[in-house]
């Protein structure tokens, strides 16, 4: 069941749907099933960077926020 955002192009409602692949979605406000499929982002829980206890801040690597510096992960 994946959840997929919309935008009504009848009422501009913005909305998020999860869809069955036998269901057509269809606004919430005005019924229509003139809408068009958003590009989503999400986001994962939990704090990054300098704000999370016990983690170092980004960009000690400046590819992978690796503390020990440049060169020093498998990601170089």
């Amino acid at each position: 069941m994946p959840l997929y955002e919309y935008a009504c192009k009848q009422c501009f409602e913005r909305f998020e749907q999860l869809v069955f692949s036998s269901t057509t979605p269809a606004c919430p406000a005005c019924g229509s099933e003139r809408l068009e499929k958003l590009l989503s982002a999400f986001s994962v829980g939990g704090r990054t960077g300098a704000d999370a206890p016990g983690e170092a801040a980004m960009g000690a690597c400046g590819t992978c926020g690796d503390p020990r510096g440049p060169g020093s992960c498998a990601v170089n």
